[in-house]
């Protein structure tokens, strides 16, 4: 591979995940890292993307897809719905990671009046909290990615690493019998950190993520204690789940949706 065709397909994979880290690409070109440095350089130079701690960003994403505003206008009753029977799973003086999901983001909206440790990399969360008396709140390290309103790269993967929590409410891309996915590849570590970090580890997924296999593998279905999600979750889906002897929370809809079905 040419120099000029391996910082093309860096160009590229950026353009589909928009952020990702140094060892990332390196992987993905199959060039080592100090080639990776030189050719960020370059790129960066030309006005194509932005350097970041550990690795590279777009500087104009092509897409909101993956923006956190974007993705909390989908579902959001269901969301909503999931997030009150997940917040009713956690007990007072609980150290809890939120990850960064808009999902996981309704979660914490119904946790507002507990005694917790929050443990997030996530924005929004924390500025949910920022006044929250009777919370403590750790806010993980590492590089602002602003459109998706979260801490992400190697000092957020480390930050997590050297936590430990009683519970991880954690989102996803998609989920099959083959296991949990996700799309967004920038996020892939963190939430593996956040996997070893947790005593238990609950997954809050609405119903457009069952069956739908997203980019890249996250864990093995045996990984979560509990999934939560809603009353339009396929119910073969939910039974083979629940088969596997994985709880399978679903969340009863909320008036509101009740009323606009009616």
């Amino acid at each position: 591979m040419t120099a000029e065709e391996r910082k093309h397909r860096i160009e590229t994979y950026l353009q589909r995940v928009e952020f990702a880290s140094l060892e990332e690409l390196s992987r993905h070109v199959n060039a080592s890292i100090s080639t990776i440095r030189r050719d960020l350089t370059t790129l960066e130079a030309a006005g194509n993307l932005r350097r970041t701690h550990g690795g590279a960003r777009l500087v104009t994403p092509k897409t909101d897809e993956f923006a956190f505003t974007a993705r909390d206008t989908h579902q959001v009753s269901e969301k909503e719905a999931i997030g009150k029977a997940c917040a009713a799973l956690i007990d007072a003086n609980q150290s809890v990671i939120l990850d960064a999901g808009t999902t996981v983001y309704h979660v914490a909206r119904h946790l507002e009046e507990r005694a917790l440790q929050i443990v997030t990399n996530s924005l929004p969360v924390a500025n949910l909290f920022a006044s929250a008396n009777k919370m403590e709140i750790i806010l993980a390290g590492g590089v602002i990615y602003p459109r998706l309103g979260v801490l992400v790269g190697p000092m957020t993967v480390e930050a997590y690493s050297k936590l430990r929590a009683s519970v991880a409410i954690m989102g996803a891309g998609g989920i099959t019998l083959e296991g949990i996915t996700n799309s967004h590849a920038l996020l892939i570590d963190i939430q593996r950190a956040m996997l070893k970090a947790a005593q238990k580890i609950i997954f809050c997924l609405d119903h457009t993520k069952f069956g739908r296999p997203s980019v890249s593998p996250l864990c093995e279905l045996d990984r979560a204690d509990t999934i939560v999600t809603d009353s339009h979750a396929p119910q073969e889906l939910v039974a083979g789940l629940r088969a596997r002897g994985i709880e399978v929370i679903v969340a009863p809809e909320t008036p509101d949706r009740l009323d606009n079905c009616g």
